[in-house]
């Protein structure tokens, strides 16, 4: 499950521009809990970057928002894409396959970075254009009418992108325009009274992804595909390790690490960011004491500390027998 974000400022209700639709969500989950935004349309004109908030949760040139879930075995599980709006198919694409992007395949994708995807026409200039969906998944063709919520597709790895997720792009007279902020100007505001969603997502810069145990430090490959991480141990493990995936990160942000089991036994470690990154991990743990571990439930508690508060925390829990 996702964890939780304490400081969780929610969006005002939409007051959609004149003429144009109004969004809901383009992907089957729970924000917050089986899914989250990682990068928001790039406001900032100049060489630098900035989301509509003034936060960092974009790069420079993006052109939409990032629904993205927490591991490639969520992908694989298969999380439906929908229409934000009703719309006619403008046009679709697949066939292309579900893989990291790297320095050596970049070149492969050139003029379909978008990977496999589905445009869809509004009316009156508006278009909406879902990318990087799974292979084989598309389920409308061209010229279909479709109704707000159809099914797409299915959230992939094709095109450019490093993580699995939904890139959803919305254009008016081929200008791109931010849903959160249509008419162009940022104020830095996180709650905006004119969206153009119908119910607006709140906005959440930064938090964790997800938590596990393992027993050792697991490579960063194995925390964001799923693979890492257990929720028994035998008496015998060599260490007992916590670790978290987390987003949004700011200079000086601090992830304190706990852990409580039977018999007393209390592990903390604390970790400072020293920078702005869009995904990373931490992780911290104990080796095997000479008697062997305890039977019995062991709690892990991740907090992230941001500026002096709580920003984010969740648990999670293990069973040794």
């Amino acid at each position: 499950m996702l964890a939780r974000t304490v400081l969780f400022l929610c969006a005002l209700a939409a007051s959609p521009v004149a003429g144009a639709p109004l969004l809901q969500q383009p992907i089957d989950c729970d924000l917050g809990e089986t899914c989250y935004i990682q990068n928001y349309v790039d406001a900032d004109p100049s060489s630098d970057y900035a989301d509509f908030a003034c936060g960092k949760l974009s790069y420079d040139g993006h052109k939409g928002t990032d629904f993205a879930l927490p591991t490639l075995a969520d992908m694989q599980r298969g999380v439906d894409v929908l229409a934000a709006a009703p719309g006619r198919i403008l046009g679709t694409r697949d066939g292309m396959k579900d893989a990291l992007i790297t320095k050596e395949t970049l070149p492969q994708i050139k003029g379909k970075e978008c990977g496999n995807g589905v445009a869809i026409d509004h009316g009156d200039g508006w278009i909406t254009q879902y990318c990087h969906m799974k292979r084989g998944s598309i389920a409308v063709a061209t010229g279909d009418v479709v109704d707000a919520g159809a099914p797409l597709g299915q959230v992939g790895l094709s095109g450019k992108t490093e993580f699995p997720h939904l890139h959803m792009s919305l254009r008016h007279n081929d200008q791109v325009i931010d849903p959160f902020a249509p008419e162009g100007s940022s104020t830095c505001n996180p709650t905006p009274e004119n969206t153009m969603w119908a119910d607006a997502p709140g906005y959440v810069a930064g938090g964790l992804v997800r938590l596990g145990y393992d027993t050792k430090v697991p490579k960063y490959a194995e925390v964001k595909s799923g693979a890492a991480g257990t929720t028994t141990l035998a008496p015998d493990a060599p260490a007992l390790v916590l670790f978290a995936l987390g987003f949004g990160s700011q200079s000086g942000d601090t992830v304190s690490i706990q852990i409580t089991g039977p018999g007393g036994f209390a592990f903390e470690h604390d970790a400072v960011l020293e920078k702005t990154q869009a995904l990373y991990f931490r992780a911290a743990g104990k080796k095997r004491p000479p008697s062997g571990w305890a039977t019995g439930t062991y709690t892990g508690t991740v907090t992230l500390h941001r500026q002096g508060i709580v920003y984010a925390q969740d648990t999670h829990v293990l069973t040794i027998r």
